[in-house]
């Protein structure tokens, strides 16, 4: 046996054995266990949990109280900013008198997913009942924090979805071991997302809750989207909560074998609290969150009053073994799918990861076979600006087809955005002061190093993609840049169409969202939102903040032959190595000649763009070289990517 053979047998016997499971009776007493710690205690004498007035829960209450049957009243608000993203939570929390239901892919152990963790315990020791279901590969980080949250508190409860070998968290052999026996439930993911609060008012949209959603990371930061709904469509959203809390693979924390075992051995621990790494930003955020009148006139008094509101959400049968009962809970794919469909002048799509599945990528075929088709604009990632590289390296490699063969226009966020909607001074990687005057000074502040990275120790976490979270060789990182700076990926999953419905959900209209994640989304079909999502959608693809994306310039010579030679080899499922790819980037050129943005089909979008490269403020070098690789050989991975 080779030294390699030996480090892999020992790795997986020490998986086997980390990973045993608990007996009938180890789990029962581990429950008493944390069944016992829990306290009874009720830090509230006055009605209603002692919660405060919350400015978004009236809503719920406005909403319900001017509905009739037949026509329903609801009022919906985007979260673009990370911070109105947390203040809303914030509100609803503190707001909560009966019920908090929280649903997440990723709970983070750094400052948000502290200040949230405060905040829901804090809910439930003043009478509320909190349900917190996280999935298994991105829950929190610690077994200790897990085993304080199974014995905190008689109201609060947690779940976890999907627990691969019977446990809360696994280490890469453990990963290894799960991925050699147990593939597509490996892959079977809860991406769902859902915070839903006395049951009348609900958020959800692609945010976690992990600092980089809430712009509270000093270097890089989520452009991400939520809505908020108040009204009777929040019964559907509840119900579908209800289906993934009561599903066979949603297990109470306590019951899994790691966190069991550290009940058994030491009894429950109190809840781990590390200091915040930037506590004024924390009490900032605190303060505002109890000013009503701020909350009101900064969020609430923005909500948008609409009519119908429809929630699609996959159930938790989706990961059945049961292929034609799993078909039957998948709602989201088809319900997305048909509206793109039904569009007769415009689809404007949001997503941070361009992988068609086949069946959208002959949706789009049949659109542009039409005879008069619908543009279909595109927001997405740059390389520079992307989580996930070897994505974009499969939509690097179909970009000739998704421009030639199905029309899109397309736009590549840029990282360092100039008109995008983050708050520069919360992240952290500048410090603001203001003057008497109004003017602001810019500083680059004094920063722990040490407490910044707490949270960075194990980066697997922050990867919404399952099927590569230990894949190594650095594909988990962000690739280098030319220049240092606060940068911005995009996040947000969104839609309009014709102007007249918007779409804002979990789905990153991918093949994972298709076959292997459970995704929901909220359908809106009113003019005056899909106009507010429309707008908002228009302004990350302004040139200020992405590129547009276009066929190069043809070479003087043999332009035929290098198109057909390219086009063979996007075809070729491997060996896709030919050098010169069809489309690359260009930068608008604002002059008297240019006053405005054009689209690739003008014929005056030469004159004013100018081509940046394939790659533009990447620091080309092994990663280049690595986005090339995994576009020649890749494309098998785009079923899972």
């Amino acid at each position: 046996m080779t030294p390699w053979q030996r480090l892999l047998a020992v790795a997986l016997a020490l998986a086997c054995s980390a990973c045993s499971g608990l007996s009938a009776l180890q789990r029962e007493q581990a429950a008493r266990v944390a069944l016992d710690a829990r306290s009874q205690q009720i830090d509230c004498d006055g009605p209603d949990a002692c919660a405060r007035p919350s400015p978004l829960l009236e809503l719920g209450a406005r909403a319900n109280a001017e509905s009739a049957p037949g026509a329903p009243r609801h009022y919906a608000l985007l979260l673009e900013y990370g911070q109105d993203a947390m203040l809303a939570r914030l509100d609803m929390i503190r707001g909560a008198t009966r019920t908090i239901d929280l649903q997440t892919y990723i709970f983070d152990e750094d400052d948000a997913g502290h200040l949230f963790l405060d905040e829901l315990v804090a809910a439930a020791r003043r009478g509320v009942r909190v349900r917190l279901l996280v999935d298994q590969l991105s829950a929190l980080r610690e077994v200790d924090t897990l085993a304080a949250l199974s014995a905190t508190h008689a109201n609060f409860e947690m779940r976890i979805y999907n627990p691969l070998l019977g446990r809360a968290r696994i280490n890469y052999p453990m990963y290894a071991l799960a991925a050699a026996c147990c593939w597509r439930r490996l892959n079977q993911r809860m991406h769902s997302k859902l915070l839903l609060v006395d049951g009348s008012v609900a958020v959800t949209g692609g945010r976690n809750y992990q600092d980089d959603y809430y712009d509270w990371n000093p270097t890089f930061n989520f452009r991400d989207r939520d809505v908020l709904v108040a009204g009777p469509e929040t019964v559907e959203m509840a119900a579908n909560f209800d289906a993934f809390w009561d599903a066979r693979l949603s297990v109470p924390v306590e019951q899994l074998s790691d966190v069991g075992r550290r009940l058994l051995r030491q009894g429950a621990p109190a809840l781990p609290h590390q200091p915040f790494d930037d506590p004024h930003r924390v009490e900032a955020i605190s303060r505002n969150a109890d000013d009503a009148d701020l909350v009101r006139t900064r969020l609430a008094d923005a909500a948008i009053p609409v009519g119908t509101v429809e929630f699609i959400g996959d159930l938790p049968s989706k990961h059945r073994s049961d292929r034609e009962r799993a078909r039957e809970a998948v709602l989201a794919s088809p319900g997305l799918k048909s509206l793109i469909e039904s569009a007769r002048h415009e689809v404007l799509l949001q997503t941070p990861y361009l992988v068609l599945s086949p069946p959208a990528r002959e949706l789009f075929a049949r659109l542009q076979q039409r005879d008069e088709p619908p543009r279909i604009i595109v927001s997405t990632n740059s390389l520079a600006a992307t989580d996930s590289f070897i994505t974009y390296a499969l939509s690097y490699k179909y970009k000739r087809r998704y421009l030639r063969d199905y029309g899109f226009q397309m736009h590549e966020y840029k990282p360092f955005p100039e008109d995008a909607p983050f708050d520069l001074d919360a992240t952290g990687a500048v410090g603001i002061s203001w003057n008497t005057d109004g003017t602001v000074n810019i500083v680059e502040p004094l920063r722990d190093e040490s407490a910044a990275g707490r949270s960075r120790r194990n980066l697997p976490l922050e990867r919404e993609n399952a099927a590569l979270r230990y894949a190594g060789v650095g594909v988990n990182r962000r690739v280098p840049l030319q220049r240092a700076g606060m940068r911005v990926g995009l996040h947000a999953k969104s839609m309009v169409v014709d102007g007249r419905v918007g779409v804002v959900g979990t789905h990153n209209f991918d093949p994972r969202g298709d076959n292997y994640n459970t995704e929901s989304a909220v359908i809106i079909e009113d003019p005056v939102f899909a106009q507010a999502l429309a707008d908002s959608i228009r302004r990350d693809i302004a040139p200020a903040n992405a590129w547009a994306i276009a066929r190069r310039d043809k070479p003087p010579v043999f332009s035929g032959l290098a198109y057909s030679m390219g086009k063979l080899s996007e075809h070729l499922p491997v060996f896709d190595f030919w050098p010169t790819r069809y489309a690359t980037s260009y930068e608008f050129q604002p002059g008297p000649d240019c006053p405005e943005p054009l689209p690739p089909s003008d014929p005056g979008f030469r004159a004013c763009y100018q081509p940046v490269g394939d790659f533009p403020e990447v620091n080309l070098g092994w990663r280049s070289l690595l986005t090339r690789i995994f576009t020649a050989f890749g494309a098998g991975l785009s079923p899972i990517l």
